[in-house]
């Protein structure tokens, strides 16, 4: 298994990066909120897991190793894959997938693409005592202010994740605004704003500025 991989960011793209690790460009799945802490030509360290298929091996990226864990704690669950277990985390930290298992709230799962309000139930029954209680909070109340703080930040992560790409900060604010509507959608309708899927708006917005 490869639990991390350190070197200077050779590339960065939408949904990864190109870490050179002795000569070799590692190409490192990522979320959003992780290739927003990264910067082209700066030297990065992140924690990995290796996804091994019979026609492909895909290394997945992430900020830390409790992120790390709880992307392959998510995988555990039935209908449960790779993809699937990283949009969550796109979705929501590890500490807001604590709360919203521990407390049951189908609508944050439901936040995430692909997973509907039987999918959200399922997860919920799945995930029961796998991920264990919230690090970054104690007791309840605490939890559900992580949970709700979590997705509200949407717009400093599109715009981080988009300055880490290389596009300049008011390109940047602008492609934000461009999709503000989209995302306030998603929250008036019950859920979080998705961010994967807002990012791939925004860079459509900027191609066609161009």
């Amino acid at each position: 298994m490869i639990a991390f991989v350190s070197g200077p960011v050779a590339a960065l793209a939408p949904t990864l990066a190109v870490i050179e690790v002795g000569g070799v460009g590692m190409a490192v799945h990522c979320t959003p909120g992780t290739l927003a802490g990264l910067r082209a030509g700066e030297t990065a360290r992140l924690a990995t897991s290796l996804v091994v298929r019979e026609d492909s091996l895909t290394l997945y990226g992430f900020a830390d190793d409790d992120e790390r864990q709880v992307f392959e704690l998510l995988q555990t669950a039935s209908g449960v894959g790779p993809k699937l277990a990283q949009a969550m985390l796109a979705a929501h930290s590890p500490d807001a997938l604590r709360v919203a298992v521990s407390v049951g709230d189908e609508k944050a799962l439901m936040a995430v693409s692909g997973i509907g309000k039987k999918g959200a139930q399922k997860l919920l029954l799945d995930l029961k005592d796998k991920l264990g209680a919230p690090l970054g909070s104690s007791g309840t109340v605490g939890a559900q202010r992580a949970a709700a703080a979590g997705p509200a930040a949407w717009s400093e992560q599109l715009s981080a994740a988009l300055i880490g790409l290389g596009y300049a900060s008011r390109d940047a604010e602008e492609a934000v605004s461009a999709v503000t509507p989209q995302a306030e959608a998603a929250m008036a309708a019950g859920g979080s704003a998705p961010v994967p899927q807002l990012l791939r708006a925004a860079l459509q917005s900027l191609n066609r500025a161009r």
